[in-house]
Formats: C-alpha cells, sequence, structure tokens
C-alpha cells in the first residue's frame, strides 16, 4: 500500500506525505544495513598459515553472507604466541567474551580442536545458534 500525497479529506498534504516517505526510507535501509555478528570457529593450531588462509576464506564467506564476522584467531596471534600456554589460555578467555557478543556461532571443517570444542560448548551453554560447515562453506547442518 502506498502512501497517500492528500489526506482522509481529499486535501493535499505535503508535509504528512513526506514525514511518512521518510519513515518509509529509513524502515527500508534499516533492513539492509543489518548484518549479524557470526563467530568464525575454525581450527588454527597446526599448520597455522593455512589455517590462517583457511579462515580468512570463512570471513570473506560470512561477508559475502551479510554478515559481520569476528575470528579472534586471525587477530589475536598479531601479538599472541599461542604456544605459551599463558597467553593461550588467556587468549581462549577473550575468545569466549567475544563469543558471547555474537549473535550465532559458525564452525567450519570436519576437525574439531580442543579449542573449537571449547568454544561450541560454551556456545551451546548460552543457547547460541550454531551453524555448521565444509571447508567449502556448504552448510551441513543447524542446532
Amino acid at each position: 500500500m502506498g502512501i497517500r500525497k492528500c489526506n482522509g479529506e481529499g486535501y493535499h498534504d505535503p508535509t504528512t506525505y513526506e514525514a511518512l516517505s521518510n519513515i518509509r526510507r529509513e524502515e527500508k535501509a534499516a533492513k539492509r544495513a543489518y548484518r549479524p555478528l557470526v563467530y568464525i570457529c575454525s581450527p588454527f593450531a597446526g599448520d597455522t598459515e593455512r589455517n590462517t588462509e583457511r579462515a580468512r576464506h570463512y570471513c570473506r564467506f560470512a561477508v559475502r553472507s551479510a554478515c559481520i564476522p569476528l575470528a579472534p584467531h586471525l587477530l589475536f596471534p598479531q601479538f599472541m604466541d599461542d604456544t605459551v600456554a599463558a597467553e593461550r589460555n588467556l587468549a581462549m578467555f577473550m575468545n569466549m567474551v567475544l563469543l558471547g557478543k555474537c549473535e550465532q556461532v559458525w564452525v567450519f571443517g570436519s576437525a574439531i580442536s580442543t579449542g573449537m570444542a571449547a568454544e561450541i560448548e560454551k556456545a551451546e551453554k548460552r543457547d547460541m545458534v550454531i551453524r555448521y560447515f565444509t571447508e567449502n562453506c556448504e552448510e551441513v547442518g543447524l542446532s
């Protein structure tokens, strides 16, 4: 249903028409602009170079899927050492804090690492939407 330029009595009402048109435009823009924050859960340890490239690929997939990806395992290794137990524990703590800010958790690949298992467990406890994808970004399940 369109917005009428005239009021109920048939008189031209440009002020009301403009106000209602602006509201409709803002509502449409808000719907287009909304992108949920999703936590990217994928392996990091082991072949870190390959796993980092895969995580970047998963983040690009999330952006193409109209989401905002959050992949702490791409950020924290820039200044923390995953091979130092104290730093890994701190990074995992920060991961859990960030996970709590997300609407969904997207799990990629068939291999679930210890860190990923902890993230999935935390998401389950928080009753979050958890989506599972193959390494090729094909969805395989939803929990």
